[in-house]
């Protein structure tokens, strides 16, 4: 008798095993629905600040990149709405708050496409670039793996206008204060290199133009009320002379709150 039941719930353990290796295998079948089970899941291991994330992380991002790379393979032309509007259909929360997938070009010749990739507010983000010899391939990364220090919270990427492949990425700012990290980045069609980077800057915003990037921010605090500016800035940057450099530095004033 005890040892049918031993048998018993150890047919129930194997079947249960066998379910879930079934649903696993199902799901990787169906490479949209085994992205949203990775994002999930990376999203959790990130708020609970377990271990092994690297590797979700990659998989989930070698999913996109194949999705992307078909995309850019298929066309001269690659048609980026629908490319887009076919990675919106990955988002695994209704709002999407935080999260997003999105294709943006970036200019060069061959033109270098990036995916900005934000796995919602609990989960980290990353950058791919892609450029073609032949055909298009992954050709460069920026996510907290391949840059140690890299402040991964909230990605935005703005692409500036330049002789060169050229953009800004913006970390963060999805506090009240709108406080963030904004780092300049080249892309030579080999090698992607960090060219400038920001401090936490606190009450920040940024605009890009033919005549550069123009970011705002509160350069002093008030020592008794730190959320309190006293000072605010406005610096604009140049790509000049095969260098990133500030060309002006203007005081702006403080905006009530």
């Amino acid at each position: 008798m005890l040892l049918s039941a031993l048998s018993g719930g150890a047919a129930l353990c194997a079947l249960a095993g066998w379910v879930a290796g079934a649903s696993e295998r199902f799901e990787a079948q169906d490479p949209n629905r085994e992205f949203r089970r990775l994002a999930m899941q990376l999203a959790d291991q990130r708020l609970a600040e377990a271990e092994g994330t690297q590797a979700v992380q990659e998989k989930a991002l070698g999913i996109l990149d194949a999705m992307v790379l078909e995309a850019l393979n298929s066309s001269t032309q690659p048609d980026l709405e629908v490319l887009n509007q076919h990675l919106a259909t990955l988002l695994t929360q209704q709002p999407p708050v935080g999260e997003g997938y999105r294709v943006l070009r970036l200019g060069g010749s061959p033109t270098v496409y990036s995916l900005v990739a934000n796995f919602g507010l609990a989960g980290p983000s990353a950058v791919r670039l892609y450029t073609a010899q032949g055909r298009y391939a992954l050709a460069g990364r920026i996510d907290r793996f391949a840059q140690k220090d890299f402040f991964d919270e909230y990605l935005e990427l703005v692409p500036l206008s330049a002789p060169v492949v050229l953009f800004v990425t913006v970390a963060g700012r999805t506090d009240d204060l709108q406080t963030g990290v904004y780092t300049a980045w080249q892309f030579d069609g080999q090698r992607l290199k960090s060219v400038w980077s920001s401090d936490l800057l606190q009450q920040s915003s940024y605009e890009a133009g033919p005549d550069g990037f123009r970011l705002t921010y509160c350069l002093q605090t008030d020592e008794d009320n730190p959320r309190a500016c006293r000072e605010m800035l406005r610096d604009r940057y140049v790509w000049d002379g095969g260098a990133w450099k500030r060309a002006e530095e203007t005081p702006v004033p403080v905006p009530k709150r």
